[in-house]
């Protein structure tokens, strides 16, 4: 089971899942990823279980990278304890994982394996996740860089930080459609 084998303090506070990954996000070592769409929590025994899941399919033939680790300690009280007399004791490991965060990379088998073997590992994880294959991050990342979407004309650009500067294109092909941005600077 994953833990860290020494940390410079026992017990942590929980925190809040805020945010998209930035960092492993994108596919780095492999060729497929199987990545989080929602944030959450993941165990020393869930990442464990969804290698196991992993290696027996593919039967020790591809490289598998873990890119999670389960540095955050969550802690627990004794059952049928009184409130009060302190945090409780370390219990278990876990890993904070963001929605665009990477589990798992794989090479060396064929699309199809890696799809399946991706499938059962997801089964053994608490939340939802996607396959990936390099050319799709490729693609994602680009158009990401590229457009992305306007905020609506309601929106407080003072309070937000929004650049009164952002060029805002309208698509004339439907009164419904998205508008595009191209975001220059932001205001400090």
């Amino acid at each position: 089971m994953l833990m860290p084998g020494k940390v410079k303090y026992r017990k942590q506070q929980r925190g809040r899942r805020r945010g998209k990954a930035w960092r492993g996000s994108k596919l780095s070592f492999g060729d497929y990823g199987l990545k989080a769409l929602e944030a959450g929590w993941v165990t020393g025994r869930q990442i464990e279980a969804s290698r196991v899941a992993i290696m027996r399919f593919i039967k020790r033939g591809g490289k598998l990278w873990i890119r999670v680790f389960p540095d955050k300690p969550v802690t627990k009280k004794p059952a049928e304890t009184r409130m009060g007399k302190g945090k409780g004791a370390p219990e278990f490991w876990v890993a904070v994982v963001k929605p665009g965060r990477l589990l798992f990379e794989m090479e060396g088998v064929t699309q199809e394996e890696a799809r399946e073997a991706m499938r059962l590992a997801s089964h053994k994880l608490p939340l939802p996740t996607a396959f990936v294959t390099r050319a799709m991050s490729r693609l994602s990342s680009r158009i990401f860089r590229s457009v992305s979407l306007c905020p609506p004309a309601s929106w407080n650009r003072r309070r937000n930080n929004w650049s009164e500067s952002s060029r805002c294109l309208a698509r004339t092909s439907s009164s419904v459609a998205p508008r595009i941005c191209s975001f220059n600077s932001f205001t400090a």
